[in-house]
């Protein structure tokens, strides 16, 4: 089994606003940049959406670090708080529906083959490869004729 290094970034001009997620994927001495956007979205969307599509760009099952600088993504992942909101309906608490429960489909997904630890890096700091991923975050989020984030609005 191969072992990945994925490090991730989404950004967004404005919340909402357009978006870009940018992705590294290390597989030893390969490595490979992936980014994208949408047209209106937010920060968190585009943080979830950078690790499925590093996740989804592994045509094989292999043992990965993802990295984020999202608490919100690498605490969801880690403590349970997705799996919690699955077993009860996609719902928080009685009154509150979990949000971006689309892409959170997609995040579990593209995750089951594979052997994930999730670890929070901090942001805009010392790491060379997560401010790499910001810089294809914000370049992305720039681009003209960016396609609408199907989802969003259904939250």
């Amino acid at each position: 089994m191969d072992t990945v290094d994925i490090y991730t970034d989404g950004a967004c001009s404005g919340n909402p606003g357009p978006g870009g997620y940018g992705v590294i994927l290390r597989c030893g001495a390969a490595s490979r940049e992936l980014s994208g956007g949408r047209r209106l979205t937010t920060n968190n969307r585009m943080e979830i959406m950078a690790a499925i599509v590093g996740l989804s760009a592994l045509k094989r099952p292999c043992r990965v670090t993802l990295y984020s600088d999202s608490r919100y993504l690498v605490d969801a992942m880690t403590k349970g708080w997705v799996r919690r909101w699955q077993s009860q309906g996609w719902m928080r608490d009685r009154e509150h529906r979990a949000k971006n429960v689309d892409l959170w489909q997609e995040l579990l997904r593209a995750a089951s083959p594979h052997q994930v630890t999730w670890r929070w890096v901090r942001g805009h700091a010392a790491n060379p490869l997560n401010n790499r991923c910001d810089q294809l975050a914000t370049a992305a989020a720039r681009q003209d004729g960016l396609p609408a984030d199907e989802g969003f609005a259904a939250d």
